[in-house]
């Protein structure tokens, strides 16, 4: 039987928590054990179960993120951590950053974006794995080596003329949210295709992207120009 990494999602927004929880299962090295709602709730769970990676939250009542990590560090829990928030300043990444997390996503974020988290996760683990002496060569391995996994994650058979048809319809109505079905309609291309263009612009910061709950069954994402791409066309 396949080794399966065990997930826990520590979220206060219930839907947060469940499209987290799809993004995990859609993976066949994850599966989710368990999830909760705080981080006083979270540190009671790691008492009483093993887990090897935690989806945790920001901002959250009783215990935040922060210092639920701070926590988990103090009572030396081997389990790494995915940092998800919405606030995008300085200090906040730098307090990931010192604390270990592995990486550190802004809401709302795509299924690629989170897929590279989770495949920085496994090459973290498997550079440690593949070395039985440390020494310099293998420790600059060992921390480059997210980078060279994140590098290769990056959307491959992008193509400029069709990158430049996208955004040409997007520009049609800069202000306007659109979902990748709407403008691949428009566009006359398959919504997988148009999906990933989109999600690669929203990367690149060319778009902004967001989880749009109110459709009336399963959320879904919608884009839209940044103000400096919308500023900069006008």
């Amino acid at each position: 039987m396949q080794h399966q990494y065990r997930v826990l999602i520590v979220e206060d927004d219930p839907m947060v928590s469940m499209i987290n929880e799809q993004y995990v299962n859609r993976s066949k090295d994850f599966r989710v054990v368990g999830k909760c709602r705080d981080g006083k709730s979270a540190l009671d769970f790691l008492e009483q179960n093993d887990v090897d990676l935690m989806v945790l939250d920001v901002f959250m009542p009783l215990m935040d993120g922060f210092e639920t990590l701070r926590q988990i560090r103090k009572n030396k829990k081997s389990v790494d951590v995915i940092m998800v928030t919405a606030a995008n300043d300085r200090s906040s990444l730098e307090e990931a950053l010192h604390l270990g997390a592995v990486d550190y996503l802004v809401k709302p974020f795509t299924y690629d974006r989170f897929r590279i988290a989770l495949d920085k996760y496994i090459s973290h683990l498997e550079a440690f794995k593949s070395v039985d002496v440390l020494n310099q060569k293998n420790i600059d391995y060992i921390f480059g080596n997210s980078h060279k996994k994140n590098d290769e994650q990056s959307p491959k058979g992008i193509q400029e003329k069709t990158l430049n048809t996208i955004l040409d319809e997007m520009k049609k109505n800069p202000s306007a949210w659109m979902t990748g079905e709407e403008v691949a309609e428009r566009i006359g291309l398959t919504g997988v295709t148009v999906r990933r263009y989109l999600n690669h612009l929203a990367e690149k910061g060319e778009l902004l992207s967001e989880i749009d709950y109110e459709t009336g069954g399963r959320p879904c994402m919608r884009y839209r120009l940044t103000n400096h791409r919308r500023s900069t066309d006008n």
